[in-house]
């Protein structure tokens, strides 16, 4: 597809909402922020909820958070068009008592987290970003800034490494942060002063190293889009779009279901947590929604019968230098529009009612999609899909865009995709 005006306005946007959202918790706080400025209202889960139909709302919840329009005319059993993604990427997290190092470095302490491409990580400026938890009962934002990088080895010392390169998870990938001794300095003080507040107030913290570089276009005719985490807040970025154009002016009053944004936390660790697509948080919201209908549990499920919950995740685009780990027949390319994602032992959510319902979104919206299977030899991956299929019963399909580098730290998508992706999703919610 060619890259639009339109396409690189909305890549330099992504770059931007990437930047603001180094750890699950900002980027869950980044879509509230984004729709509560064009008109959405923040409810918090231990308030009374608005009853009538009407509105536009956003609950954050940890690292996740969901948001909703709920069109004028609404009734009991109006069905919900539900946009699911997750906010969280592979990686490393702080561990407790993360100030060490030796023989005058200073280093963290980390533990790995989900399945990240450890060597990607290497030889990169990085930030250290999460929430910390303080003795007053406040939680706050903490965002370092280019803080740590993890160094290699130098090829003269290890004249083997270009015929193969396996990182010790525990003794090759503690990054430096600072020169001194670990028993006189505090890496938490680091991620209290950008935070504004006292080490000594800190009473929890959970924290996750991240790319410090910004998302960058380039390559021939500006096709390339590159960036961290755009596993998965490539999605979330293009629901949030998706959805403020939905609940604006004329666009409001064409819902015909109750538009929903699911941004899940901890996909990449298997989505059993309060705030993950396991957990109990979009159930929790889709029955007070309901609930504020009049509906009754019948009716509830009623409309959840006629429901449909988009699962958006990045899938993989045929590799041009290992063409042999994808299937030999479909292999989508980075570029040429948004995927359909297909597994016959579930691991996708997708059937055939679902292939035939993303085929229509897909024509509204004037937009190619491609196909996705994995290589019979290869294992495939999972996403937020089957859970919530799963646990709510609602009709699922699994989608997203190609990209390559997936679980490295900084991956690489095409730019008209990501547009193309927000496109259909706009299609989605209006169905």
């Amino acid at each position: 597809m060619p890259v639009t005006p339109v396409a690189l306005t909305h890549a330099e946007d992504l770059a931007d909402f990437v930047a603001a959202s180094p750890s699950s918790y900002h980027a869950a706080e980044e879509v509230a922020r984004r729709l509560e400025s064009v008109g959405f209202a923040r409810l918090n889960e231990g308030d009374a909820w608005p009853t009538q139909a009407g509105g536009r709302f956003v609950v954050v919840r940890d690292g996740a958070a969901i948001a909703w329009v709920v069109p004028t005319g609404a009734a009991p059993t109006t069905p919900a068009q539900i946009f699911g993604a997750h906010t969280d990427s592979p990686g490393f997290k702080l561990k407790p008592q993360p100030t060490t190092g030796s023989r005058g470095w200073l280093q963290a302490g980390v533990e790995v987290y989900g399945g990240p491409l450890l060597n990607s990580w290497l030889d990169r400026e990085l930030r250290l970003a999460g929430r910390l938890a303080l003795a007053d009962g406040r939680v706050v934002l903490a965002d370092t800034g280019p803080l740590l990088r993890l160094p290699q080895l130098a090829v003269h010392l290890d004249r083997g490494v270009n015929n193969g390169l396996a990182l010790d998870k525990q003794n090759e990938t503690q990054p430096v942060w600072g020169l001194g001794d670990p028993s006189e300095e505090d890496l938490l003080g680091e991620l209290a002063a950008s935070a504004g507040v006292n080490a000594a107030d800190i009473r929890g913290f959970d924290a996750v190293v991240a790319d410090s570089a910004r998302g960058a276009v380039f390559g021939k005719d500006k096709a390339f889009f590159a960036s961290g985490r755009l596993d998965d807040l490539a999605s979330v970025h293009a629901g949030v779009v998706a959805l403020a154009g939905a609940s604006m002016g004329s666009a409001a009053g064409e819902l015909r279901g109750i538009a929903v944004l699911a941004a899940f936390d901890h996909e990449e660790l298997g989505s059993a947590s309060r705030s993950g697509a396991a957990g109990p948080f979009l159930e929790d919201i889709l029955a007070r929604i309901y609930a504020g209908l009049g509906a009754d549990a019948t009716e509830q499920r009623r409309a959840l019968t006629a429901s449909w919950h988009l699962s958006s995740d990045v899938g993989h685009s045929v590799h041009p230098n290992y063409a042999q780990k994808h299937d030999p027949v479909v292999q989508p390319l980075l570029g040429s529009g948004p995927i359909l994602k297909i597994n016959a032992n579930q691991r996708y959510a997708t059937d055939a009612i679902g292939s035939a319902a993303w085929a229509g979104w897909c024509e509204s919206a004037g937009i190619a999609s491609q196909e996705f299977v994995s290589n019979n030899a290869v294992p495939c991956g999972s996403t937020i899909g089957p859970i919530t299929a799963t646990r709510l019963g609602i009709r699922t399909v699994d989608v997203g865009i190609p990209i390559l580098s997936m679980h490295s730290a900084r991956e690489l998508a095409g730019v008209a995709d990501l547009e193309a992706l927000t496109q259909v999703a706009t299609a989605f919610f209006a169905a």
